[in-house]
């Protein structure tokens, strides 16, 4: 079922057109209690952003000199850095994947996911997230987000984080389930647009994680308990960089299915092509083997390895050279119907004054800036000059940091209505943080890039480094990254104001909430039908991870498990 005709959304505009439904939304068959889990899913990711904003301006306060890492109880620098990357990069980020694409898959097709897989997954998220927390809180487990030998943790980081991505493995197969159901009582028709991007994005997401669980559970868990005394440190970080690059697009996808099926909707347009979209997404499936452009510098590696990975690696800028032709288009459309004229300002007649869309603009805007830099990340020759420097998370905090972030409040100011019931409170104040955030980061990242650029090292408490006062030219850079982190707090504080307010409303929403699915302009096409076979693309995409990570990992053959654990505890 697709909504055809741009209608306000309720809890947001004026209310919607009222559907059937027990609970008022617009998925048949839908009852409160399937809702819950996925409530609760959403709930847990809005912790990891709060836990994440909170260790965020301590890290930019640093940049200022200013360290209150012991006034909030944490040990050291290191210790909070831990927190802020896991918190976003894992809890905030896997946990909103979890409760959005559930309810995109059930929307997609029209039926509800299992609820008793749905709370089991609800389960194993919080239960991972609260070991993890606990062990990073108790200072034994400073590894920092990428979790590789030789720094050790106790095994219950390890454990938690194994447990937060089961939840996303359960996802998936609730996932499965219904599209089961689903073709066997529609034969031979077509999976909607909607479920296969929500299905392709967990599929892509397991195969990705499968380095990182063996990693972790044949290697790091047994290493961590003292059942093996050693590990190859540079076999289980290549696990993990399987992993480690991918894990990004499943940050992603899951903001493209707002970009692609969602956000043409809010500004009038329409989404250009069916077949089109779904090549994207199966793009990001085949590209999962490209984790190797992160160990660039690494030695053992061979030189064929890496001109593999580099080449593979700009093949991602295809999906992303399609995302924008097919955005603009959708939001050129849009904004002429609206009045707009002209090759450029028809961008005045996009609705901005309205906070899921302007904070998913906004985003997209950084998500432009955040690529182009991600192609000197790319490139084997420049990657050298700014691998693990400040450069880094200058662009991934335009990328994750913001395309993923900003469009992730942005959805909650539609979500969280949709799921509470509850009027969105706040809107103008809603429109401003999404401003306020892109201000922000814009100053943030240049400060780092700037840096980076300069030799700054990454991951480093520089105003506490000995060399520190050899780099006066580092003083602007540091100022900039301290000013806009701290403008990002700001932004994150009050957007936990709107979304509380929003939850404990008194006024709830009119009629049947809905999830804004534009209409596509071209297809589905009958002879498109391959793009529908789902198993053949992941056979395809195992196919190529054996191939290309096969050559690399025989260079590893016999293993050299001479790592011993570092603790920091």
């Amino acid at each position: 079922m697709t909504v055809t005709e741009p209608a306000p959304q309720a809890g947001i505009d004026e209310p919607a057109t009222p559907q059937p439904s027990r609970w008022g939304v617009d998925i048949p068959g839908l009852e409160g209690a399937d809702l819950r889990p996925i409530k609760w899913q959403l709930y847990l990711s809005l912790v990891g952003l709060f836990l994440g904003a909170l260790m965020g301006i301590l890290q930019a306060l640093e940049r200022l000199d200013v360290n209150l890492y012991e006034n909030v109880g944490l040990n050291t620098y290191y210790e909070g850095l831990t927190l802020h990357g896991v918190a976003m990069a894992l809890v905030f980020t896997f946990t909103f994947a979890n409760a959005f694409c559930s309810i995109t898959t059930m929307r997609g097709l029209e039926r509800p996911l299992n609820r008793a897989i749905s709370n089991a997954s609800m389960y194993c998220a919080w239960l991972g997230v609260a070991l993890a927390a606990w062990a990073i809180l108790a200072n034994k487990a400073t590894v920092l987000f990428t979790f590789y030998a030789p720094l050790q943790a106790t095994p219950a980081f390890y454990i938690g984080a194994v447990l937060l991505v089961i939840s996303t493995w359960l996802v998936l197969a609730n996932m499965l389930l219904t599209l089961r159901g689903w073709r066997a009582d529609n034969p031979g028709e077509r999976v909607p647009l909607l479920a296969f991007v929500s299905i392709m994005t967990y599929l892509m997401w397991f195969v990705a994680s499968l380095g990182i669980a063996i990693e972790a559970l044949a290697f790091i868990i047994p290493w961590s308990f003292g059942w093996t005394t050693t590990v190859d440190p540079q076999f289980t970080r290549t696990l993990f960089w399987f992993t480690g690059h991918p894990i990004v697009y499943f940050w992603l996808l899951p903001i493209y299915v707002s970009w692609y099926m969602m956000l043409p909707k809010w500004v009038g347009g329409k989404l250009y092509s069916d077949g089109l979209t779904r090549i994207v997404f199966i793009s990001f499936l085949l590209l999962v083997p490209v984790g190797v452009h992160h160990q660039f510098t690494d030695p053992g590696i061979p030189l064929s390895s890496k001109t593999i990975q580099w080449l593979l690696t700009f093949g991602i800028f295809f999906p992303s050279v399609v995302t924008a032709f097919t955005l603009f288009a959708a939001l050129e459309q849009g904004a002429k119907k609206n009045g707009g004229t002209g090759y450029v300002a028809w961008i005045r007649k996009l609705p901005w004054g309205n906070p899921v869309v302007s904070g998913q603009l906004l985003a997209g805007i950084a998500f432009m800036l955040g690529g182009a830099s991600g192609l000197i990340n790319a490139s084997y020759t420049v990657n050298i000059v700014v691998h693990n420097t400040a450069f880094i998370p200058g662009h991934f905090h335009l990328t994750v940091g913001t395309a993923v972030a900003l469009s992730i409040m942005a959805i909650s100011y539609w979500f969280v209505p949709y799921l509470t019931g509850k009027q969105l409170w706040g809107r103008k104040l809603a429109v401003a943080q999404t401003w306020l955030w892109l201000g922000g980061v814009f100053t943030f990242s240049r400060g780092l890039m700037q840096n980076g650029v300069e030799g700054q090292p990454r991951r480093t408490a520089v105003n506490s480094a000995i060399y520190s006062v050899d780099h006066p030219e580092w003083g602007i850079g540091n100022a900039m990254a301290g000013i806009g982190g701290t403008v990002m707090f700001i932004s994150a504080c009050i957007f936990f104001l709107v979304i509380i307010k929003t939850i404990y409303n008194s006024k709830r929403v009119e009629g049947t909430q809905i999830v804004p699915i534009t209409e596509v302009e071209h297809g589905p096409h009958l002879n498109h039908f391959l793009l529908d076979r789902i198993g053949v693309w992941v056979g395809v995409a195992a196919v190529l991870c054996i191939v290309v990570y096969g050559e690399l990992m025989l260079h590893y053959l016999p293993l050299q498990s001479v790592s011993k654990g570092i603790r920091l505890w």
